[in-house]
């Protein structure tokens, strides 16, 4: 399981509508809404602690 940075839900890898590879890790993502959002400005989604 992996979850959307967007919305947070939890989806199967496998089952992910979209991924996007941003500074060296892969996100995964429940639609190409979250995906499009992730795209527009990756720092607010990504948690980095």
């Amino acid at each position: 399981m992996v979850i959307d940075p967007v919305c947070r839900m939890e989806i199967e890898e496998a089952e992910a509508t979209a991924s996007r590879t941003y500074k060296g890790k892969t996100y995964y993502f429940c639609s190409q809404a979250c995906r499009e959002k992730f795209d527009q400005n990756p720092e607010e989604y990504i948690d980095e602690h």
